[in-house]
């Protein structure tokens, strides 16, 4: 299997042969705010202030002088942080070919426009049932939430590559499949499933059309993963290397990934100009199986891409 194929366009074979501390910067993702505006059940809340501004700006500036491929700007809610457009206008300045933006689909369709008109080209949006009652409800009981968050999608699938992401607990499971028709109504560029971490809830197979699997790759993969009896989270290779070159930053640390970063995992550093090099330490010693964080929570798709990684170095990952 080629990692094109499986739909996360920041990963590829060659990434994974060419990935090292000297190769460019190819995702990274700073969390901007814990604030957020909705209460979702499943949400590993961070809380804490916002970034302060020109700190945010450093470390965007820091990136792109490693020649950053994708950034993305996460949270809380994200566009809840006064300075976000002007971050995406410095990362789309400085030769940043994907500004990516997590959300929850609440600000203004305004404020969409304008993010979309200054650069973000992805917006990945958490689209959890596939009726009002219940998306009021995943959403900490705020009323009118998933109306809100509908139109929004509406709006931004003609104007950018928008995907949603469908967290499943065990309140909502049952209605996997009607919440993925339901996305596809909406016209989304690709539906991503996964099980709340702290829910273990360990996917069934789900009877997706096959028309949809042929239409989103990353629904296919996934899918095609559970009939193989895989689960989505778990099971990860001995060695990281997608810290390589990918980074998640919150406040003045970075982390292994925003997975680790939102379970309570230890940092790796500061943020610095050292910081590739404490990676690069970090994933020679850290054993990912006897980590309780990485064991209960790798996603597959990481998983894969540190298979290859290793493959191409010629190392038992």
């Amino acid at each position: 299997m080629r990692l094109e194929n499986i739909g996360f366009y920041t990963l590829s074979d060659e990434r994974a042969r060419l990935a090292s501390v000297y190769s460019p910067l190819s995702r990274c993702e700073i969390v901007l705010s814990g604030r957020c505006n909705f209460r979702c059940p499943y949400c590993r809340s961070i809380g804490g202030e916002d970034i302060p501004f020109f700190q945010a700006l450093n470390i965007v500036n820091m990136w792109c002088d490693e020649g950053l491929k994708n950034i993305r700007f996460s949270g809380g809610e994200p566009t809840l942080y006064d300075g976000l457009e002007e971050l995406v206008m410095v990362a789309k300045r400085r030769g940043v070919e994907r500004v990516a933006l997590s959300t929850n689909g609440s600000a203004t369709r305004d404020q969409y426009r304008n993010l979309v008109d200054l650069g973000v080209d992805d917006f990945s949006i958490s689209l959890d049932a596939c009726c009002a009652e219940d998306g009021d409800m995943m959403a900490g009981g705020r009323k009118g939430a998933f109306e809100t968050v509908v139109k929004n999608i509406e709006c931004l699938v003609h104007y950018s590559y928008t995907t949603v992401g469908v967290v499943l607990t065990s309140t909502n499971v049952k209605r996997t499949e009607e919440i993925i028709d339901y996305a596809d109504s909406l016209g989304v560029s690709d539906i991503r499933v996964i099980p709340a971490a702290q829910y273990g809830v360990k996917l069934p197979v789900i009877n997706v059309k096959e028309s949809l699997l042929k239409k989103y790759p990353i629904l296919a993969y996934r899918e095609n993963n559970l009939r193989r009896g895989r689960s989505v989270r778990g099971n990860p290779t001995k060695r990281c290397g997608l810290v390589l070159d990918d980074m998640a930053v919150m406040g003045d640390k970075h982390y292994p990934c925003i997975i680790y970063m939102r379970e309570g995992g230890q940092p790796i550093g500061i943020i610095s100009r050292n910081m590739r090099n404490e990676r690069w330490e970090w994933s020679k010693k850290h054993d990912c199986t006897k980590d309780e964080i990485c064991s209960n929570n790798c996603l597959d798709v990481c998983v894969d891409y540190n298979k290859k990684y290793w493959k191409y170095w010629k190392v038992t990952p």
